[in-house]
């Protein structure tokens, strides 16, 4: 169906369910999609519906649940998402407690469920140990504690890698709205170090060009490109000042 490859390293983001971007991105190489159930409007019928529509194109389905708790993760997982994003770890203990609930024991505490991932049977040893290793959990690094506790989260068992949320994380280490300042990239770039000490990825939304030189720099595993809401905003900008200048061209003469 698609000429081009799906490149996994670059996502779009995604607020709602939106079939055709998520068609359009695919067709333009995109290989991943970053879900925002926390601040987006999808309920669970759209993700039952939505999550293998994804994966049927071939796409990486990292789904940022609504919240650091047992239920949203394991119906992500359930549904067949790629990788849980766990928002709002708030040290390496939380992160221990939370992140178990996308492992099975005696790994972790994920809950078994007989549907989609099993093709709607049973399960086997060998399949439990095929999912914990296939599907990735990523706590989200947001909180000042979080980052102080970096190189602990990464070692926990439980853990393949970590999600910056480099706008909470600004908020919560006291330099107010992220702006991309110094101590953002301070940041960041302990992310990316402890992240390479541990073996493990890390993940960056990059929306400016800054942030998408950095992270190659830095060895970002994935990166989301850019927000619907943003590219619906740049797509209806252009006709518009296109008509305006079309306009102001006649008045002038």
């Amino acid at each position: 169906m698609y000429s081009t490859p799906a490149d996994r390293r670059y996502a779009i983001w995604l607020s709602d369910p939106s079939f055709a971007a998520a068609e359009i991105a695919r067709g333009i190489g995109y290989g991943a999609v970053v879900l925002d159930i926390e601040h987006g409007s999808f309920d669970l019928t759209d993700l039952e519906r939505f999550i293998p529509f994804l994966r049927s194109l071939g796409m990486e389905v990292l789904a940022k649940v609504l919240g650091p708790e047992r239920g949203p993760i394991q119906q992500a997982l359930d549904f067949g998402a790629t990788a849980v994003v766990i928002p709002h770890i708030e040290n390496a203990t939380h992160a221990k407690e939370v992140t178990a609930f996308a492992k099975f024991p005696p790994l972790g505490d994920r809950s078994f469920a007989g549907g989609r991932t099993t093709g709607y049977g049973g399960f086997t040893d060998e399949w439990v140990a095929e999912q914990d290793a296939f599907t990735r959990c990523y706590p989200m690094i947001e909180d000042a504690g979080a980052i102080e506790a970096i190189a602990e989260i990464l070692a926990l068992d439980t853990v393949d890698g970590v999600f910056v949320g480099p706008s909470d994380l600004s908020l919560r280490r006291e330099r107010g709205a992220y702006s991309r300042k110094e101590g953002d990239f301070t940041d960041l770039a302990a992310v990316a170090s402890a992240a390479a000490e541990a073996g493990k990825p890390w993940v960056l939304p990059a929306w400016s060009v800054e942030e998408k030189e950095f992270a190659v720099q830095h060895g970002a595993d994935q990166m989301a490109l850019i927000m619907q809401h943003g590219a619906l905003a740049a797509g209806f900008a252009g006709p518009f000042e296109q008509i305006k200048q079309i306009k102001q061209i006649r008045e002038s003469r």
